[in-house]
């Protein structure tokens, strides 16, 4: 594969550190340089990495060995952050949801299609033997046609354990556009894409209690919608019912369900790589656990990173800005649909993901795995 491919992380906050379990070791990538607005913090995160330095935003964005900026700003920030690193003619690896508003997410695409460089996006989780094993199933005819879907996330909320959890409750933030791309792009790969949607929303109260942190019983203000629910039609005719929301306790709901005409898949958390995949056959027996069939085994975040950097013509990134634009019209789309009251159609398309082949811990985590 010859030198590592250069990368360089501008957002140093709770994130960064899974990243940089995955990444700071690899030998496919070399994290050569970090970013934050707390300076001090990117000196400390330089420290733990071997040969990286401590810069600017500005001096990161046109380092002469970063390749490819891995951007885990705020949503906030999202598009600037990477929009300045496409026009500085570097590829982008972006933090879940690809931009708060769907004109900026395609404004980033077109940008990046224009200057010839790659956008990638989280969730890469979808990529782990939980959700490709279930893909696999699907795919393989398991359950037969699949009909519908359900797909539950609740929560009392991220302030209860966040430091400073403003973001989740301003525009951008929410149970959607939170957690939803975790759970959207896991049905886009089990079920492909998506051409309508009806959405319902609503507010519990108008502030959250920071809960832990030197924040410790400060009040927030909420400026979106914290419970979001509403159906989603695929291309194939596929329906699915998706509820988040940061309103309730708990639910004994599995993270997603698939409904097929011959069978049933529990499909486990989307927000983790692994967990059960479990099968009731029509006229079978029973519940049974499927063994991983396909995905990246133990992986963890940052290798959907490693997955854009070893894409080629010939099998495009899988956790691809392209992607996570389609998950971002569903999510803009789903809300726009509570506010208006309507059906509302979508304006993006795009092709399911290749399916990754089970690849084992120490395959997917060496310097010369093909991107296949």
């Amino acid at each position: 594969m010859g030198d590592p491919h250069g990368v360089g992380i501008v957002g140093l906050g709770v994130i960064s550190r899974a990243y940089l379990n995955t990444l700071a070791d690899h030998p496919t990538v070399r994290v050569v340089a970090v970013a934050d607005l707390d300076a001090a913090r990117a000196v400390a995160a330089a420290a733990t990495i071997p040969g990286a330095e401590a810069v600017s935003v500005e001096r990161l964005l046109h380092h002469p060995d970063v390749a490819t900026v891995l951007n885990l700003t705020i949503p906030a920030a999202h598009a600037e952050i990477s929009g300045a690193a496409i026009d500085a003619g570097r590829n982008v690896y972006v933090e879940k949801p690809l931009t708060v508003t769907f004109a900026e997410g395609r404004s980033i695409i077109d940008r990046a299609a224009s200057a010839g460089v790659r956008v990638g996006c989280a969730p890469d989780t979808v990529l782990g033997t939980g959700t490709q094993t279930a893909r696999a199933a699907i795919d393989g005819g398991l359950i037969g046609r699949p009909l519908a879907a359900s797909a539950v996330m609740v929560t009392p909320g991220h302030e209860r354990w966040h430091p400073d959890p403003g973001f989740y409750y301003a525009p951008g933030g929410g149970p959607l556009m939170d957690m939803g791309p975790y759970y959207i792009s896991a049905l886009v790969h089990l079920l492909g894409p998506v051409r309508a949607v009806i959405g319902a929303a609503s507010q519990l109260r108008d502030a959250r209690v920071i809960g832990s942190g030197p924040r410790l019983g400060q009040r927030i203000p909420v400026e979106v919608p914290t419970h979001v629910t509403g159906v989603l039609e695929h291309v194939d005719g596929a329906l699915t019912t998706l509820t988040t929301s940061f309103d309730g306790v708990a639910t004994t709901a599995a993270p997603i369900e698939v409904q097929g005409e011959n069978g049933t898949l529990v499909v486990p958390d989307p927000n983790n790589f692994d967990g059960e995949v479990r099968h009731l056959a029509l006229d079978g027996p029973g519940w049974r656990v499927l063994q991983p069939r396909a995905g990246y085994v133990a992986a963890s975040r940052g290798v959907g990173l490693i997955d854009l950097v070893r894409a080629d013509e010939t099998r495009p990134p899988r956790a691809s800005g392209e992607v996570a634009l389609h998950v971002l019209d569903i999510m803009t789309a789903l809300l726009r649909s509570a506010a208006e009251g309507r059906r509302v159609e979508l304006t993006t398309a795009v092709e399911r993901p290749a399916p990754v082949p089970l690849t084992p811990t120490e395959y997917w985590l060496s310097a010369h795995a093909p991107g296949r």
